[in-house]
């Protein structure tokens, strides 16, 4: 298979999708694993410090910048399926099975992936840009910064509460994670599946593994700002 086909033929877009679609599963365990330090109640201290460890190692800037690659490249691997799978299905089967056939969400994939691209842009500008480039500050605009140790650092837990007060906000990112959720219970076996981890002693397990990371992980994600609207967390 040529590079070019890599990208523009049904086989090398499904590997694609799914060699992009594990290291992004991959993100999403570090992504939840730091975020649920606002969970240890300490006034954001170990949040911030392992924010600031994540968005201040070079080597992770790096992987920081492949990871964007890999998201527009899954995007866009998507939906080029998407429309590939609908034009080859045309105006419809003769018999319309639903989810005798598949999910629902399996075959609203490119509608639920749209959803999950608004939902990061709104993510993406509430605090992955104010955090390397225009600067963490309140409404006011005054910076928000906290020291440990001697080292100044963004204080993005409270740019996290002063977010999640607003409940708009909070609805959006509950919806967002149930778009995650749905994302992923079909998305995380494709994954395995399209780059041939596809093995009828194992698929049960699969199944299972992906199921349950479908639930917990974008659970404990909308956990998060109901937990700062709620006021679970100081």
């Amino acid at each position: 298979m040529t590079w070019k086909q890599v990208f523009t033929s049904s086989i090398g877009r499904k590997v694609t999708m799914g060699l992009t679609g594990i290291f992004l599963i991959t993100f999403l365990v570090v992504h939840v694993g730091i975020n649920a330090c606002i969970w240890a109640n300490d006034g954001g201290e170990m949040f911030n410090k392992a924010a600031h460890f994540m968005g201040s190692m070079v080597v992770i800037r790096i992987i920081e910048v492949g990871l964007f690659l890999f998201i527009f490249i899954h995007i866009i691997q998507g939906l080029a399926l998407e429309i590939s799978n609908r034009g080859k299905r045309g105006i419809g089967y003769a018999v319309n099975y639903g989810n005798r056939g598949s999910k629902w969400y399996s075959r609203s994939m490119g509608l639920i992936g749209t959803l999950i691209l608004l939902f990061l842009i709104l993510h993406w500008t509430n605090f992955w840009i104010p955090s390397r480039f225009t600067g963490v500050t309140d409404s006011l605009g005054i910076p928000l910064t906290k020291t440990y140790n001697g080292t100044e650092m963004h204080d993005l837990y409270s740019l996290m509460k002063i977010t999640f007060a607003e409940l708009w906000v909070v609805i959006v990112y509950v919806l967002g994670c149930i778009s995650l959720a749905f994302h992923l219970a079909h998305g995380f076996q494709s994954a395995f599946r399209s780059i041939g981890v596809h093995n009828g002693r194992y698929n049960a397990l699969l199944t299972s593994i992906g199921y349950g990371f479908s639930i917990i992980v974008p659970l404990a994600f909308a956990m998060m700002p109901v937990s700062f609207y709620l006021g679970w967390i100081s």
